[in-house]
């Protein structure tokens, strides 16, 4: 299969691939440090942990923060764990089984040099976190815990109680602070980046928004690194915070990045319902709650009793009936679906008849209500606060919801884009889950990008050129910064009549229908069309109230969702283009009579990275093989 695409993975053995690497490439020496400078657009594990780890190492290092402070980067919300190779358990885990695992539940679309370094480096995040103070729970005699989580038989999850994320976070905005303090890493609060510039080739800096005053500022930089997470508010409702969108890798892939797997989206199948048209979010419960936690349905469907009436024959426990070797740890993707189908079926409970129970009542009656609260209370909190309800004697109610998306910027092994330079970390890039990421992952990927991936790869970069060559008087800046003016005089004098949350509520709906779940090339014809129809909309019927050079929380959604409205267009293209089924990826036409996912390796076994044309013009595709050297390919399966 031809390509345009080089992954650039090193050649060797694949468990002495990266130290190899590391060995080969050049070093930048401590002296010389200090004369580069680095943008790392982003402060959650991947943008916080690499601008830290650059900074301990001397270069200069600008770092964008589109929040109030690092501390409320959405890496924080990520609650149940984080998972690495220790095998403290003694359960036959090793970095082999992480990586084969990780590799089966992105259903052997993802690459094998990058999962495997992934599963390697696992082992050093732990005792860097520890080092760093996370105060991650340990058993009694003072070792750290571990879990389990979906798509496992081993217990390799570290957690803090159900505030993982939270707590790793702080380790790395502590670690961030420390080189603020030193004056390496320059924090710059409340701005956002709203374009690349290119010059020369190569990715040169950016032009940022300052989200107070509106003002569009000029930042040049030798290298530039963007970590600003996924894109899953794109379907309006999402467990993302509102504020995370895609704006920043949406203006690389238009500079010239490609981008890949866009349609890989993962719908968590733990979400709180939605419970209302209003809702602006929707509320993650962890999937370490599976751990004790049983899923089901009433058998007969439309049954109008509360579950504390329903006995337990009449209960219809169909994680545990379908997948008996896993039970209610199989992969997301698998509960997602299964749930769905029981709801399709009628036999969903709650309000709208879209939820299932998360039933804790024989794991209280086993363990006793102090260890359940240990493990999950203050989970248990949270979801009693959302709705009113005592999960400790009325089940919890729970459906999947958009997540997770796997899909990103295509970036070759160094996580360095199509354009030189640019670098892309955490969940902004394509890199390591496949068509479905495992639980406790993402946590895992954002500190192995941070911490010890592009700290290493960006100084091989900077090691090969001139420090200081662009400036920011220089024409590209100059040129890129007009087109966001023009781009949001645009918007304000569109003077329409439909609000920005009334169109981007409208896209939600469609991307849910058509491209959620189960998707087919009916329904995503038809959401294209869809798409195309709310663009016109967007362009000639929008109303953005106030002016540019203001805070203005309007304007700043509509420049996301206009890139929105092109990016699910291209998810609806790229899910069509793939004829078959694999991960979180389910096509209506590609399932086997069991109604599970059908894979097709034969066709479809690449990453397809989709390359921008220009405005109104159809992107083109590039197809980049996957090859398994290590793996045997398998149908998964976890009945």
């Amino acid at each position: 299969m031809s390509t345009g695409l080089n992954a650039k993975i090193p050649t060797g053995p694949l468990a002495a691939k990266w130290e190899r690497h590391k060995q080969d490439n050049p070093l930048v020496a401590p002296a010389n440090r200090r004369k580069y400078s680095v943008i790392v657009v982003g402060t959650g594990l991947a943008g916080g942990g690499a601008a830290a780890t650059l900074g301990e190492l001397g270069y200069n290092v600008l770092n964008f923060c589109i929040q109030d402070t690092p501390r409320r980067a959405h890496s924080v919300a990520a609650q149940g764990g984080i998972n690495a190779a220790k095998n403290y358990q003694g359960d036959g885990d090793s970095i082999y089984r992480l990586f084969y695992d990780t590799i089966k539940g992105g259903d052997y679309r993802s690459r094998e040099a990058n999962v495997y370094r992934l599963a390697e480096l696992s082992t050093a995040i732990i005792d860097q976190c520890v080092a760093a103070g996370v105060p991650f729970a340990r058993e009694y005699g003072g070792t750290l815990a571990n879990r389990s989580f979906g798509g496992v038989q081993v217990s390799r999850t570290f957690y803090a109680r159900g505030v993982t994320g939270q707590q790793l976070l702080l380790g790395v905005y502590s670690a961030l602070m420390r080189q603020v303090a030193a004056g390496t890493v320059k924090l710059i609060h409340r701005y956002e980046m709203v374009d690349l510039v290119v010059a020369g080739g190569r990715a040169r800096g950016i032009i940022a928004r300052d989200l107070v005053t509106g003002a569009l500022k000029r930042f040049a930089a030798d290298a530039v690194v963007v970590a600003t997470g996924g894109y899953s508010p794109v379907y309006y409702l999402s467990t993302n915070a509102v504020n995370c969108n895609g704006t920043a890798i949406w203006a690389c892939h238009k500079r010239g990045a490609v981008f890949a797997n866009p349609c890989f989206t993962q719908i968590h199948p733990t979400a709180i319902p939605q419970a209302g048209e209003y809702q602006s979010k929707l509320t993650l419960m962890s999937e370490s709650l599976r751990n004790d936690g049983r899923v089901w349905v009433p058998l007969k469907p439309g049954d109008p009793r509360g579950p504390n009436e329903i006995p337990e024959a009449e209960r219809d426990y169909f994680l545990e009936r379908r997948y008996p070797a896993f039970g209610n740890l199989v992969p997301r993707d698998i509960a997602s679906r299964a749930a769905k189908t029981v709801c399709d079926a009628g036999q969903g409970v709650g309000p709208s008849g879209y939820g299932v129970y998360l039933d804790f009542a024989e794991a209280i009656q086993r363990l006793g209500k102090g260890v359940v609260t240990d493990r999950y209370g203050n989970l248990f909190a949270m979801y009693e606060e959302i709705t009113a309800e005592d999960p400790y004697h009325v089940p919890m109610r729970i459906y999947p919801a958009p997540h997770y998306t796997m899909g990103g910027l295509w970036v070759d092994y160094n996580l360095e884009s199509t354009i030189p330079g640019l670098f892309v970390g955490g969940e902004a890039n394509f890199s390591d889950h496949g068509a479905n990421r495992l639980g406790a992952s993402a946590l895992m990927q954002g500190l192995a990008d941070g911490y010890f991936i592009l700290p290493r790869t960006v100084a091989n970069f900077l090691a090969g050129v001139k420090p200081g060559e662009v400036k920011t008087e220089a024409d590209a800046f100059g040129a890129v910064e007009a087109e966001v003016e023009g781009r949001f005089k645009r918007l304000l004098a569109i003077k329409g009549k439909q609000s920005v949350r009334e169109l981007h509520t409208s896209l939600g709906k469609v991307m849910m229908k058509e491209v959620g779940m189960s998707r087919n090339a009916a329904g995503l014809e038809q959401a294209i069309a869809e798409i195309g129809k709310l663009k016109q909309a967007f362009w000639n019927d929008l109303r953005v109230p106030g002016d540019a050079l203001e805070l203005n929380k309007n304007l700043e959604q509509a420049n996301r969702l206009a890139d929105f409205l092109e990016l699910g267009e291209l998810m609806a293209r790229d899910a069509l283009m793939r004829e078959e089924s694999c991960g979180g990826h389910l096509r209506d036409e590609h399932v086997t009579p069991e109604g599970e996912a059908r894979r097709d390796d034969e066709n479809f076994m690449f990453v397809a990275a989709w390359q921008w044309q220009g405005e109104g013009k159809a992107h083109t595709m590039i197809k980049e093989p996957l090859v398994y050297e290590e793996l045997e390919v398998k149908t998964r399966s976890y009945k």
